[in-house]
């Protein structure tokens, strides 16, 4: 009997006293949240209550699964199954602890300086992330470490394998030199603020706004939601445009090809009402010009600004449909018009003038005049 009890005792009071103690520390760590609701830190923390649970419950049975004597001829397995769990939940639960601290020092710092300097925001943000991919890697490599010395195998080859880390790096180093090359590229472009995530980018004639960045590879999303996936080393090693970099106010271009009438000064008054209405104009500085002629047309162009390469973009399919209408139903004729005229009588193939062509009619054999349909009267009625 007391081999039955004893076990059920055991498991059952660890597995009792880890739900007791997270209960508890969920309870706290859900007040400290509803007393200080400036931070997020203490609702983070309670993600973190599944790795903790586990941690806990896992060194409790570690710590007393001799002395309940379960499975006694599987004690070594058991004892190595509980140390590979342990290890890995506080692998797990470290990761939590680290991804909550990061994620409130940087809300702060994103409620401080979100209005003033937006741009500083979005770099420590990719920092941010790219740090805690850094940790949750140095993480799992230290847990999984942890977890193979565990085994008396590998401890003893511990020091062959010390021995041969040198040959081991080169080889490896030469091996995945694109790989090592991506996750430099990647601490560069973090530190380096080339850029960020949020950034409004133009790669291979594509424009979209930079979704995720991590230490090989950078996701990028189009206007059409589609998502290029492309190396970090791209954008170390090829030129890109930036339209975020610095101050993220754009300056943005409309054109019409019209007619050589159209009304310039009633079009530049135009341009200011159609501005005046949209919302997505920032009042900077507008213009309108007419840049080039063809022997059919003219290209005029507007100069509108806005805050961003969004707004940019409502302002100039804004003014480009408006500008439209208003010339369609105002000044039609300034919309360009294709000629369906017939092509002008052509030179004689001598070049010499009409006129001259009669004077000298004479030295060439006259026309026969045109026969003339009429119907002689009979001789007898001549006499009449």
């Amino acid at each position: 009997m007391e081999t039955i009890l004893r076990p059920l005792i055991v498991v059952g009071g660890s597995v009792l006293l880890t739900l007791v103690i997270g209960w508890a520390t969920d309870l706290l760590l859900r007040k400290a949240d509803g007393r200080h609701p400036e931070t997020p830190l203490w609702g983070l923390l309670r993600r973190a209550r599944v790795p903790y649970q586990i941690a806990l419950c896992a060194g409790l049975l570690r710590g007393s699964y001799v002395e309940a004597e379960v499975f006694p001829e599987h004690q070594t397995g058991v004892g190595r199954t509980l140390t590979l769990l342990l290890i890995g939940s506080v692998a797990w639960l470290v990761v939590r602890i680290a991804a909550a601290v990061v994620e409130t020092s940087y809300s702060r710092y994103a409620h401080a300086h979100a209005e003033r300097d937006p741009a500083r925001v979005r770099r420590v943000r990719t920092q941010v992330s790219l740090i805690m991919r850094v940790v949750t890697a140095v993480v799992g490599v230290v847990a999984v470490s942890s977890m193979l010395l565990t085994f008396p195998a590998m401890r003893a080859a511990g020091a062959s394998l010390l021995a041969s880390a040198g040959i081991i790096g080169i080889v490896a180093g030469v091996a995945a030199q694109s790989t090592l090359g991506n996750l430099f590229a990647g601490f560069q472009i973090a530190f380096g603020d080339m850029v960020r995530m949020g950034d409004t980018v133009v790669v291979d004639g594509e424009w979209g706004t930079v979704e995720e960045i991590t230490l090989t590879y950078l996701t990028v999303r189009t206007w059409d939601e589609r998502r290029i996936t492309m190396p970090v080393s791209y954008f170390t090693s090829k030129p890109f445009e930036n339209w975020s970099r610095g101050t993220p106010q754009m300056t943005g271009t409309v054109y019409w090809h019209l007619d050589h009438s159209a009304p310039t000064d009633l079009m530049r008054e135009r341009l200011r009402d159609l501005l005046r209405e949209c919302p997505a104009w920032d009042g900077r500085n507008y213009n309108l010009t007419v840049t080039d002629t063809t022997p059919t047309t003219m290209e005029v162009r507007a100069l509108v600004t806005a805050k961003d390469a969004d707004d940019i973009w409502t302002v100039r399919v804004a003014v480009r449909e408006g500008m439209i209408r208003w010339l369609a139903d105002e000044h039609p004729y300034a919309l360009p018009r294709v000629s369906t005229a017939e092509a002008a009588p052509r030179p004689p193939r001598d070049g010499l003038p009409h006129a001259r062509r009669s004077s000298d009619a004479g030295s060439h054999p006259s026309p026969e005049p045109p026969s003339r349909h009429f119907t002689e009267r009979p001789a007898k009625s001549r006499s009449r």
